[in-house]
């Protein structure tokens, strides 16, 4: 058998670790297999790389984003999570409990993106507390952990949208890695990309799950502006 050189080695080391900072599904799997077919996980998380090279605003706009992606299906069962780019670590959590909000708090009659929930979750709204009635699971931290299983969590700023096919919802999509505006106007693009958008009912612009930004102090169903570059999708 022919011998590979020390550089050799190192080339199919490196190989590998590309691999794995590009998904993160290839441990802690469950039990509990996704309720979305496989190719349709695989359609919607194709769409982030040219989503996140459009000018969604941002601290890292122009430049390819460091993100996030995670799906979730109608019982919270996480689907898929995979990164682009040198993404926060912190982030990848943020996104699945993003994925899980946009889906634990939608149905088929109404569509409500995390970004709508900002406001009434603030001290004296409505919905205060809300942030607290389905905490994430940390033993799901860690980098490849939690695909198969029900990892929670609660995020009330943008970033995660509900999914939807023929009007029923099928659960949620959640981005993180840049401000909370940018992850919102990715998440929503990729959404639309990946043909999933058709809400039945909305509290935002054009009964749509879309952001609301405030002017001021943001109420109702508002966010608070990020940054001078916001967009909004």
């Amino acid at each position: 058998m022919k011998s590979r050189t020390p550089s050799t080695l190192l080339a199919i080391a490196l190989a590998g670790f590309s691999t794995l900072a590009l998904a993160d599904d290839g441990n802690g799997q469950g039990n509990k297999p996704c309720g979305i077919p496989d190719a349709t996980v695989a359609r919607l998380q194709h769409q982030l790389a040219s989503v996140a090279a459009q000018d969604n605003g941002g601290l890292f706009s122009p430049s390819p984003s460091r993100m996030w992606s995670a799906v979730v299906d109608r019982q919270g069962v996480l689907c898929s999570v995979i990164r682009l780019g040198d993404a926060w670590p912190g982030s990848r959590a943020i996104a699945i409990a993003k994925a899980n909000t946009a889906n634990a708090f939608s149905n088929d009659a109404l569509a409500l993106s995390t970004a709508n929930l900002y406001a009434p979750t603030q001290p004296g709204g409505s919905l205060y507390g809300l942030n607290n009635s389905n905490p994430f699971n940390p033993d799901y931290l860690a980098q490849g952990s939690g695909i198969g299983r029900v990892p929670g969590g609660i995020i009330t700023f943008g970033g995660g949208v509900p999914l939807y096919v023929g009007g029923k919802v099928i659960g949620g999509l959640g981005l993180s890695g840049d401000t909370a505006c940018a992850d919102h106007a990715i998440a929503y693009r990729m959404r639309a990309a990946a043909g999933f958008e058709k809400v039945p009912n909305g509290v935002g612009p054009g009964k749509t799950d879309n952001i609301i930004y405030a002017s001021g102090t943001p109420t109702g169903f508002q966010h608070p502006h990020c940054g001078d570059s916001d967009i909004t999708p």
